[in-house]
């Protein structure tokens, strides 16, 4: 059967989605739907609505969707069953998802040449340049541009994008670990293991540790990670990198590259550092008072507090509670993870009565509890945390550049003013 499941199944939602774009073309193709501030222009184009995007949403009262289900009802899945969820709108059965599998093991070598090329690195090169350029590296296979150069169909460009997308995941968990071992270990490559789903694998091939609860928590952190909308950094690069027709080895190195800026990917990072200094200052199990003077002394100094607050939500993150429960069944007694905790249960009431309330979201994103399980299972080195995270986003990546290929979406090129140009508008309207 090989691809065929998923193919059928992408096929489909094509024709779903674009039923959906006629009808919204047919009430109205030039009505405005949303206005842009002067805010808006010089303040990163946050919330400005300009993008259709149908892999995921984030409401910001309960959290993330992906396929139209909530958090608590995909947590439980695998990996794989997320990105035919992405891609299709629905879960695979059982027999799709095997032969979903079963292709992606049939991807998984990673040729030579791209070990070589990171071994030619210098020792202290950053996990996420390793993990970029090792995708870009593999350019050269990219189905898509041999097919394009030969004269390719534009209703045909989504099948062969998503041939580049299967041989990029399916080589992912690999890359990740060869890069882990070569970075933090002994260089010594862990082979791949056929009987072992798409996140077990790379639990496997990190080498770091064998506990079922280690390989548990790479399927939740893969799934919790996928995908975010269309318009955070990452996705964005690389659906505009992808929407010049450039192949997906290019996009998905361009959205990483933006996931490696530290305000977007390194939250995590921060987040366990901030744990795992409350625990040499404060120890193992801080005072209730004693932290909440901590995170007020923080607080005046002017700093935040990581991992609290978000740009949609307004609510605890479900992927933190998520993590939440993970810990409480599987590391419950770990300094970080308590501290995790006991943050959670003081931070949001400091936050909400400090300086007047004028927090927008006192609670906790994904990122608050994330770090705490990866520290407890062994995974201590903070720069390869953004490749877990990279690891996991590329499964949006893939799906929403399928999508946008497969809806015939043209190149992206919003257009830019200059600042004589909104004084202009603004007088005007004086």
């Amino acid at each position: 059967m090989g691809m065929s499941d998923l193919k059928k199944g992408i096929q489909n939602h094509l024709l779903e989605l674009q039923l959906e774009i006629d009808e919204i073309f047919a009430k109205g193709r030039d009505s405005v739907v949303a206005e842009v501030s002067v805010g808006q222009i010089y303040g990163g184009m946050r919330g400005l609505v300009a993008l259709a995007c149908n892999t995921s949403y984030v409401d910001p009262y309960s959290g993330l969707y992906i396929g139209g289900y909530t958090t608590d009802e995909f947590s439980d899945k695998l990996p794989e069953e997320i990105f035919f969820l992405l891609s299709t709108g629905k879960f695979p059965d059982k027999e799709s998802l095997v032969n979903f599998q079963t292709e992606l093991n049939k991807r998984a070598q990673v040729p030579q040449y791209v070990w070589d090329v990171l071994r030619s690195l210098p020792k202290d090169t950053h996990p996420m340049t390793m993990l970029s350029l090792g995708i870009l590296s593999m350019e050269n296979e990219s189905v898509f541009k041999k097919a394009y150069q030969k004269g390719l169909k534009k209703m045909d460009y989504w099948q062969y994008t998503l041939e580049d997308a299967m041989n990029i995941l399916a080589k992912l968990p690999a890359l990740a670990g060869g890069i882990y071992r070569i970075r933090f270990g002994d260089g010594q490559l862990i082979p791949h293991d056929s009987g072992l789903n798409w996140s077990a694998n790379l639990a496997h091939m990190l080498g770091v540790n064998d506990d079922e609860g280690f390989a548990d928590l790479m399927r939740l952190y893969l799934v919790l990670h996928c995908d975010h909308e269309g318009g955070n950094v990452s996705a964005f690069t690389s659906r505009v990198v992808n929407s010049a027709l450039s192949d997906l080895y290019y996009a998905v190195s361009a959205g990483l590259n933006g996931l490696a800026g530290p305000l977007h990917g390194l939250a995590n990072q921060e987040c366990l550092r901030f744990i795992l200094n409350i625990h040499e200052k404060l120890g193992a199990d801080p005072d209730e008072d004693v932290l909440r003077t901590h995170i007020l002394d923080v607080l005046n100094s002017g700093h935040v507090i990581p991992g609290y607050g978000h740009a949609v939500l307004r609510v605890t993150d479900p992927r933190f509670t998520a993590f939440m429960n993970f810990g409480e069944s599987n590391c419950a007694s770990s300094p970080c993870f308590k501290i995790a905790k006991k943050l959670f249960s003081i931070v949001p009431d400091i936050l909400m009565h400090y300086k007047e309330g004028k927090v927008a979201n006192p609670w906790p994103n994904v990122d608050a509890m994330s770090g705490s399980l990866l520290h407890y299972y062994g995974v201590n080195e903070f720069d390869f945390y953004t490749v877990l995270f990279g690891v996991s986003r590329v499964m949006g990546f893939c799906a929403q550049n399928i999508l946008a290929q497969g809806l015939g979406q043209p190149i992206i090129r919003p257009k830019s003013v200059t600042n004589k140009w909104v004084i202009d508008r603004l007088n005007a309207q004086a």
